[in-house]
């Protein structure tokens, strides 16, 4: 699962980051949604658009023209040619056999017609069948769970050490398996699926198939997609 795209490569949730962590081999695609003033669904992680673009003030108090004239800049602060995309651009990118993963940042998502939109959103493009949610909260995941109850949706966790969410999908904080070395087993007995949160894997990637882990997350998907399947062609080897 590529977060944020291939953020090592380029800046975080551009079309530039997405589009090389699909060439990395990325089965997934993670991203961050808010909601701009007009109500557009934008690739964004923070609540502002200071930290990754050149301009400043809120998302939610932006109108869709402002955000998309805005450029985004790279870990050093440089302004580059990339843009914040409009969800329904990664959508309109992604291959037909890669998956697309959007984390609820914002409360709007406790809002029926915001979900709704993004249903018929995500309909429209096509990637409706092979789209995760993924949330901190659960009420934002209830919420849209009553307006798509065909996707399945995922929570994460930082501190939760006990797999027991109605969920499809749990990520907890990497250490939380160390702590609980029966976690993975425990999730699967409840058909939950566990992607560790570890934006950079590679160190315990062979501990996470070990475990059992049915996904990964990646900041550099092209590093992580290699070691992988170094380690998984290992194991079949034996």
């Amino acid at each position: 699962m590529a977060h944020r795209g291939n953020r090592a490569k380029f800046p975080e949730n551009t079309m530039a980051a997405f589009k090389q962590a699909v060439r990395d081999g990325a089965d997934i695609i993670e991203t961050d949604l808010h909601l701009s003033r007009d109500n557009d669904f934008f690739c964004i992680h923070d609540d502002s658009v200071d930290r990754t673009t050149n301009g400043t003030g809120l998302v939610k108090d932006l109108g869709t023209e402002e955000i998309k004239s805005l450029k985004a800049t790279d870990k050093f602060g440089n302004e580059t040619e990339q843009r914040v995309p409009l969800a329904g651009e990664l959508a309109e990118m992604l291959p037909v056999d890669v998956a697309l993963a959007l984390e609820l940042k914002t409360d709007r998502f406790l809002e029926a017609d915001v979900c709704e939109k993004l249903r018929s959103l995500l309909a429209e493009k096509g990637v409706l069948s092979r789209t995760i949610a993924l949330s901190f909260s659960m009420e934002r995941l209830k919420v849209l769970k009553e307006s798509m109850p065909e996707i399945p949706v995922g929570w994460i966790t930082l501190k939760r050490i006990i797999p027991d969410k109605d969920v499809e999908l749990i990520g907890p904080l990497w250490p939380i398996l160390y702590l609980n070395p029966f976690y993975v087993r425990s999730a699967h007995k409840r058909n939950i699926l566990i992607c560790p949160l570890d934006p950079n894997p590679a160190p315990r990637l062979e501990a996470y198939v070990r475990k059992g882990c049915d996904a990964v997350l990646a900041d550099d998907p092209g590093e992580v997609r290699v070691l992988l399947d170094r380690i998984l062609e290992s194991r079949r080897k034996r």
